[in-house]
């Protein structure tokens, strides 16, 4: 009888079992959500850390989700245009075409900026060409735009950022929209190549005129003087930038309501601009009723506010600590918006880096590490005067950008000069200067005695008709003409290291020390939303992010 009640209930709970219909398991996410932070370090993350809130979005990220602790940028010149491009297509300015913001164009023989499309007009309250922007110059796809390919563009794909290369070249060759900052208005504007007039919600924001409140609250510290003593430099430093004029050296900044109805420049060097962004973002989500549809929705985030605080201030400054305090709030928020608007759990979200930064020369000098300036307009100014009287050629040396410098070649032969003569000139005159650690001709780089990954980086970064003749490489610490702030571009790793946090849809607690490339990202959004991989994507899958 025993063995007859025994059977009998392992017969009932099996059936029911069985008859229990399973779980409904989404199996795509409702919206992507690519954040990413314009000049942030990797060790921000950690450096920081004991100050970020648990509701915030950097500890929200690294307790629920995956981070990618060894993420670098595997391509120099490491800048905003390139580092955006990346992220979003996966490959490297070698393949997509974007080898800095701006660049010597041989076959229109000037410089060009990244997104300058001349066929194009601004929409929305613009000035000058700040409208006349599109992703023209991109050669490859985005993950955006196999995103739209793949739902027969049923999916919506939308940029913002006060960046226009930060908004533009994330969304995308076939993006429903992308939104930037004009500095002249303190609109958000767009171009023709996506709409023919700012939707409605759009002009009703412009119209609250934030900025002018911004201005009027002022920028002052957040936390109490004694934090930014442990974590920073003395508040006001000689070498950093004065982007509020002379008077204003260190906190607080309550000189910023003069800017009012004049000056809409400043508010991007504050954390306002970083504010400006996430409420225009939760503005596009909600209007555009991102998240809302039958198939997966993506938007493209770039916070460029760290970017111009880090330039004129530095890492080690209060404004970069008090900016970073305050991109944990709005971050926090962000994704409180979303868990309403989409339901956590039902997006997927990462969050990077374009690119970090080197400390202010400065700084290295008072505390006796290496580092200093290198002019390259000063030398690029003096090497055309002595070439003019070594070889007669008027402005031998077009550009100098991206470390790269363009040479007359149509002067040089029309004169009958010997080009490698003038190569071995400049190079010779360049290797006199403390600043540098290595210049050669470009066409010789896979020749040169060089270590391997210096030889990849530049490798990855040249593209012929955008890329200069004449390659040089700084010392570790040095960086290219500033003598108050700092910059970035260069291979090492204060430039090249940056954060990777995946969370939400898909994604599984843990991390990494693994070495991963900001190339990475694109191909591991496509595995997780089962679509065809951007069209330049030279990336590998992070396989530990996913369920």
């Amino acid at each position: 009888m025993k063995v007859f009640l025994i059977l009998f209930s392992l017969i009932t709970i099996s059936v029911a079992a069985i008859s229990q219909k399973p779980k409904s398991v989404s199996t795509k996410p409702k919206l992507v959500v690519g954040i990413v932070i314009d000049q942030m370090r990797w060790d921000y993350l950690y450096r920081f850390q004991p100050l970020f809130k648990p509701s915030g979005g950097f500890k929200r990220m690294i307790n629920n989700g995956f981070n990618c602790n060894n993420t670098m940028v595997p391509y120099a010149p490491t800048v905003t245009a390139c580092g955006h491009t990346c992220v979003y297509t996966g490959s490297v300015p070698n393949i997509h075409g974007i080898v800095g913001n701006n660049w010597w164009d041989k076959s229109l023989n000037r410089v060009a900026y990244c997104t300058e499309d001349k066929t194009v007009e601004g929409i929305g309250n613009t000035k000058g060409d700040a409208g006349k922007m599109s992703p023209e110059n991109m050669l490859v796809t985005t993950i955006g735009d196999e995103l739209r390919l793949a739902t027969n563009f049923k999916s919506k794909v939308i940029g913002i950022a006060v960046k226009d290369r930060g908004a533009i070249l994330p969304a995308g060759h076939s993006a429903n929209a992308a939104y930037w900052y004009d500095k002249a208005t303190g609109s958000f504007i767009s171009s023709s190549y996506y709409i023919k007039e700012l939707p409605t919600w759009l002009n009703d924001f412009n119209n609250r005129k934030l900025v002018d409140s911004f201005y009027r609250l002022g920028w002052n510290i957040q936390l109490p003087k004694e934090t930014y003593l442990k974590y920073c430099t003395d508040d006001a430093k000689p070498y950093e930038y004065k982007v509020f004029g002379d008077s204003a050296a260190g906190f607080p900044y309550n000189n910023l309501s003069k800017y009012i109805n004049k000056d809409y420049n400043k508010v991007i060097s504050t954390p306002y601009g970083n504010t400006l962004t996430a409420e225009a973002a939760k503005t596009i989500l909600i209007n555009e009723k991102m998240g809302k549809g039958d198939e997966t929705d993506f938007l493209a985030i770039s916070f460029s506010s760290p970017d111009y605080i880090g330039h004129s201030f530095g890492p080690n400054s209060w404004e970069l600590l008090d900016c970073y305090i305050k991109l944990d709030d709005e971050l926090g928020k962000l994704f409180d918006a979303l868990d309403k608007q989409v339901g956590a759990g039902n997006y997927v979200s990462f969050l990077t880096a374009d690119h970090a930064v080197a400390h202010i020369p400065g700084f290295m000098k008072e505390h006796k590490l290496p580092g200093g300036t290198f002019d390259d307009s000063a030398e690029k100014k003096e090497m055309n005067k002595r070439l003019k009287q070594q070889f007669v050629i008027d402005t031998a040396i077009l550009s100098f950008e991206n470390y790269q410098l363009t040479l007359n070649k149509k002067s040089i032969q029309s004169l009958g000069i010997d080009e490698e003569k003038v190569v071995n000139w400049i190079v010779n005159y360049l290797k006199q200067n403390e600043a540098i650690l290595n210049v050669f001709e470009l066409n010789k780089l896979m020749a040169i005695p060089m270590n391997n990954t210096i030889k990849e980086r530049l490798a990855n970064g040249y593209f012929e008709n955008r890329s200069g003749d004449i390659q040089v490489v700084l010392k570790s610490g040095y960086i290219d003409g500033m003598r108050t702030g700092t910059t970035h571009g260069l291979w090492n790793p204060y430039d090249a290291h940056i954060p990777l946090l995946w969370y939400g849809w898909g994604i599984k607690k843990g991390s990494t020390h693994k070495e991963n490339y900001m190339t990475d990202i694109a191909a591991t959004l496509a595995a997780l939303l089962k679509i065809q991989m951007p069209s330049g994507c030279v990336g590998k899958v992070i396989e530990d992010v996913m369920k």
